[in-house]
Parts: structure tokens; sequence; C-alpha cells
């Protein structure tokens, strides 16, 4: 008879779900027969978008829709020259 246990299989990886068979060394080999049930996202994924639906509702609160300034307008304002080697000012 065979024996089925709940596995999620990550990156060429069994993770035991719930009870591993009991007799399974780490040093011995199995064999066994995969049957997907699902496909499960990607856990990296799933917090990385939770992250950044975070961080956009964030920034919808803040005050977004204030003027920003003419970027030339801007540079210009900001920019600090300094003199170049060799010429006079």
């Amino acid at each position: 008879m065979l024996n089925s246990y709940e596995a999620i299989l990550q990156d060429n990886r069994i993770e035991w779900s719930g009870n591993s068979p009991p007799d399974l060394k780490p040093d011995r080999a199995v064999r066994v027969q995969v049957t997907l049930l699902d496909t499960l996202p990607s856990r990296a994924v799933t917090s990385q978008g939770h992250l950044m639906a975070a961080a956009l509702e964030r920034l919808a609160a803040t005050n977004g829709s204030r003027e920003l300034p003419d970027g030339v307008t801007w540079e210009r304002e900001i920019r600090q020259d300094r003199p170049l080697p060799g010429r006079d000012a």
C-alpha cells in the first residue's frame, strides 16, 4: 500500500506540510511519485505585492496634486556653477 504525505515542492526541494515519513533518514534515497494538486503563489512575489500596495496607498494619501516646479527653472535655481580650471570668471 502507498502512503501519502502532504508537502510543497519548491526549488527542487520537498518541504513537508504536516507529518513526514517516519523512517525517512537524510542520507536515504526514497522513490516518490509527485502529483501536483495546485500551484501556490510565490511567497516573495506575494509579500512584495503587499509592500508595493501599502507604499502606493501611502503615496496616494499625501498631497500628490501639488504644483511641481518647472524642471528648467528648478535646475537654474539649484545649480551652482564653479569656475572652470584655466578660465577667468
